[in-house]
């Protein structure tokens, strides 16, 4: 099994900026892409960024592109989500993710429990 727990969530006021972090424990071995999934209050959840482990290789949404920047530490096995020029429409729980499959769009087989991010007008 692998255990995400994610971090860095909090209140922000438009156009500012917040770092989450999500670190990974476990069965880590194997686990080939880490993604960001933002459920909005009363919406779906839906894809953000993802990040490969081997090469770095980076997919993002096109709502975040150039405002959000995922990264990753091999060593501290703990990946990354930059979010600046943050929008009240960013509001929502963050999870972290985790999959054995590839890049772009592979299928989550670990779920951290979330992170709440709000961003006020």
């Amino acid at each position: 099994q692998v255990q995400l727990a994610e971090s860095g969530g909090g209140e922000v006021q438009a156009g500012g900026s917040l770092r989450l972090s999500c670190a990974a424990s476990g069965r880590t071995y194997g686990l080939y892409t880490m993604g960001w999934f933002h459920q909005a209050p009363g919406k779906e959840r839906e894809f953000v960024a993802a990040i490969s482990r081997r090469d770095a290789t980076t997919w993002y949404a096109d709502s975040v592109k150039g405002r959000f920047t995922i990264s990753g530490d091999n060593v501290k096995l703990t990946v990354y989500l930059q979010m600046d020029s943050l929008k009240p429409e960013d509001t929502g729980v963050y999870y972290c993710a985790a999959a054995l499959g590839t890049l772009p769009t592979p299928k989550y087989d670990y779920w951290g429990q979330g992170t709440q991010v709000t961003v006020s007008s």
